[in-house]
């Protein structure tokens, strides 16, 4: 399926996966609506989409602020006409044990992760239920089993989780698509950004990003999955193995993912 004349709207669009997925939508037709906090990486991306065919807009968006997640869906919408598939990408991460880190970092975690797809969510939805459209939630594994060292984000991805799950049964009868999907660990600058215990910004990734999924690949995922409508999108065997182990043996699974963790470089567990 290509998505010609299909409206995508896409929060974190200015690098990582948010960036992957605006090109991967426009290679199959569609027209690309763009949120990020970077004005200046938005315009370019827009001026290098357009030279390529396709239209693209942006709206300088904080998915914080409610006003900014209402603008992008204006901007979507008096642009365009429609909008299709709301992508709700933005978000960031953290990397610390709960006993040490400030209440203010899971605080942020929950605005940016949860709030701000609660906020792009309840101004497109209207918009969404007429086309039938598709509301995609990029979560993580943390969002299906607790994470060491990443209790906000675990939190906030389980908040969006059964946030999404909810607005799915709420509207059974209007046709309206909604996925989690959950990327593993990803080759992207989500964890250079991610918080440490005192809110600062960690800087370096602890993981080797050659031995991770492109964030091309998550976007090509993300894409096949909307087409085929999939209710919940794993896309590793860590991912596939978390929802299976759980159901099955929760204790072991708690196990693992310590023994996991804690092999990290410079990990909070001991």
């Amino acid at each position: 399926m290509n998505f010609k004349d299909k409206t995508i709207v896409i929060t974190g669009a200015s690098s990582g996966i948010g960036y992957a997925l605006a090109y991967e939508f426009a290679s199959r037709g569609a027209r690309i609506v763009m949120g990020a906090r970077s004005e200046d990486k938005l315009r370019s991306i827009a001026e290098d989409l357009a030279a390529r065919g396709t239209q693209a807009v942006y709206e300088p968006t904080d998915v914080t602020r409610e006003e900014d997640c209402r603008r992008l869906v204006e901007k979507a919408v008096s642009s365009f006409g429609r909008i299709d598939v709301l992508i709700c990408n933005a978000g960031i991460s953290m990397r610390a044990l709960f006993d040490e880190v400030d209440l203010g970092v899971l605080k942020r975690l929950m605005d940016v992760n949860f709030w701000g797809t609660v906020y792009c969510t309840k101004y497109a939805l209207p918009y969404i239920q007429a086309s039938r459209g598709s509301i995609v939630g990029v979560s993580s594994v943390a969002g299906f089993h607790g994470l060491p060292g990443r209790t906000g984000y675990s939190a906030s991805k389980y908040a969006m989780t059964g946030f999404l799950e909810t607005v799915r049964i709420e509207n059974l009868k209007k046709g309206v698509h909604v996925m989690i999907a959950a990327p593993g660990f990803t080759a992207s600058n989500v964890r250079f950004s991610a918080l440490t215990a005192d809110g600062s910004a960690q800087g370096e990734s602890p993981r080797k990003e050659e031995k991770m999924m492109s964030a091309a690949e998550v976007a090509r995922r993300i894409a096949r999955g909307v087409v085929r409508r999939k209710r919940t999108l794993a896309m590793d065997f860590n991912g596939r193995a978390t929802v299976l182990i759980k159901k099955f043996a929760p204790g072991l699974l708690d196990r693992l993912y310590y023994s996991h963790m804690a092999k990290e470089p410079d990990s909070p567990l001991k």
